[in-house]
């Protein structure tokens, strides 16, 4: 069944729309499901055209499994305009990541180039002594610790195990420690990388939950069992109107999926 376009705001030059996870942005001859990018063309008229920017007026992109805020634009002015702003990075974008562990400080950054590793569309830092990678960055903020409600983990620990039968005690023991604690984030990329976030977030040891490219494999199918899908939401994005030249901001609450995820959560003080 095709998805319903989500507009948050529109007006002659911009439309801001919410993207659910597990919808590709772009076309592509791999992508056999309807995108973001088909979706606008039949909502602009555009037939075989493919519109401003080549691609229906998308100015960025979000990985497929992120949901959250997209910038549109409707005219070609509008278009390089609003592009001008990610180049000088002066667009402002807020991100929403529950992660794995407990981070203690209240605010820090991560900031390392990189790079992709083999062909599978996986990425990684760059080793320093190379000049491989791009440079990025990403500032977070803490919100709050938690940690799984003792009946949850006992319960998904549970059913995992009626699942497999090759469910070790190692592997009861190895989530027992590993699946209790989280910390849900604000983050602020200050550059546009392809899966920045996250890999910035794995590179210091707390990757975000779900994560089915970057969380390790022993933790990723008890994290599915409580949290369906990636929990990373781009909540807001603030940027100078291309006409009136004003400071607008959109935000996007928390998806139902991540809401109802939260409450298998305590909040640890």
């Amino acid at each position: 069944m095709a998805r319903k376009l989500n507009i948050i705001f529109e007006d002659e030059y911009i439309l801001v729309v919410e993207k659910p996870s597990g919808q590709v942005v772009n076309r592509s001859v791999t992508i056999k499901e309807e995108t973001l990018q088909d979706q606008l063309s039949q909502y602009f008229h555009l037939g075989e055209s493919l519109g401003i920017g080549g691609r229906a007026g998308i100015v960025h992109r979000l990985d497929r499994e992120t949901s959250g805020l997209l910038l549109v634009a409707k005219t070609q002015k509008a278009f390089d305009f609003l592009q001008r702003q990610f180049k000088e990075r002066t667009i402002k974008k807020e991100y929403l990541a529950l992660v794995h562990g407990l981070i203690k400080e209240k605010q820090g950054t991560v900031e390392s180039r990189l790079t992709r590793i083999g062909k599978f569309g996986k990425f990684g830092i760059a080793d320093r002594r190379s000049a491989d990678g791009r440079e990025a960055k990403t500032d977070y903020k803490k919100i709050s610790n938690f940690k799984l409600r003792s009946f949850s983990l006992k319960k998904q620990i549970s059913n995992l195990e009626n699942l497999s039968s090759s469910f070790s005690k190692s592997r009861v023991n190895y989530l027992m420690h590993h699946a209790c604690d989280y910390t849900l984030l604000r983050l602020y990329p200050k550059t546009g990388r392809t899966h920045q976030v996250r890999v910035h977030l794995k590179s210091i040891g707390h990757a975000v939950v779900s994560d089915s490219i970057y969380t390790p494999r022993k933790l990723l199918a008890f994290d599915l069992a409580w949290c369906p899908r990636l929990f990373l939401h781009a909540a807001q994005i603030e940027f100078t109107h291309p006409k009136s030249k004003k400071i607008v901001k959109f935000k996007s609450l928390l998806p139902k999926e991540l809401k109802n995820a939260i409450l298998n959560l305590e909040e640890v003080k």
